[in-house]
């Protein structure tokens, strides 16, 4: 199956609303995720130390979820051919901006789902100690 062209508006949002997935997961993962770690720490210290500010830039791209989140959007542009709203070589740019829009939604969305988690999980454990603790002041009364 080949990316939509523009006379099946259609499809190419439903493509860009799938290509984001892939995207923001790949930005997420290699940014954020302990598999990547070591690398990632090894490309922040050389972002920091390097002499040449190319050489920095080109290592702060991989410890920034915003910035990696660019070339990976270049490179699924590029495996799929993804082309939005026209057929000449405008429809990549703003397919490029499009799909960084809405894979930047979808890390924004992410990362505060995940911050509400936390805050219930944590909310949830104070709860539970409460309980436990009231339970077990209210056992040693039956007791006596």
């Amino acid at each position: 199956m080949h990316a939509p062209d523009a006379s099946h508006p259609w499809q190419q949002l439903f493509w860009l609303l799938i290509l984001a997935i892939p995207i923001a997961c790949i930005a997420r993962t290699v940014v954020f995720e302990d598999f990547f770690r070591e690398a990632r720490e090894w490309c922040d210290r050389k972002s920091q130390l390097c002499r040449r500010l190319l050489t920095r830039k080109f290592f702060y791209l991989f410890t920034c979820e915003y910035c990696f989140s660019h070339y990976v959007t270049i490179f699924f542009l590029w495996l799929t051919r993804y082309k939005l709203l026209l057929d000449d070589w405008r429809c990549y740019f703003i397919a490029f901006f499009a799909l960084l829009l809405v894979a930047n939604a979808y890390l924004t969305l992410y990362s505060r789902l995940r911050v509400d988690i936390t805050q219930a999980k944590a909310e949830t454990q104070k709860v539970e100690g409460e309980v436990k603790r009231a339970g077990g002041g209210t056992s040693k009364r039956d007791a006596a």
